[in-house]
């Protein structure tokens, strides 16, 4: 089961829906404005990370591409429409839905 951890905004919306077509089944939703999202840590079942770039602060993106980078996760800055959000994503890796694949498989 994808998952994919949207950071920004106070509400998804229609967002969800999108991300839902796109094949992803499970939604983390991280507001970004408390002061502790910036100790985020990363679920494990993460598999891409999508930043609104209009709703966070500095040293959160900066918190978010470091860990994301440790875990060799696909990290998409945007902003929060979902014109953007599908312009950004075009070219998802299979990566991201490969080993979903192999479960399914096995």
């Amino acid at each position: 089961m994808p998952s994919v951890l949207v950071i920004g905004g106070d509400r998804l919306g229609n967002i969800r829906t999108l991300l839902t077509s796109m094949g992803f089944t499970e939604i983390i939703h991280v507001t970004g404005r408390k002061p502790s999202d910036c100790r985020l840590t990363l679920p494990v079942q993460t598999k891409m990370i999508l930043v609104f770039t209009d709703f966070i602060n500095h040293n959160l993106a900066k918190h978010i591409k470091v860990q994301a980078k440790q875990h060799q996760l696909p990290v998409y800055f945007c902003k929060r429409s979902c014109s953007a959000i599908t312009s950004s994503i075009t070219s998802l890796p299979s990566s991201v839905f490969a080993n979903e694949a192999e479960a399914v498989t096995a």
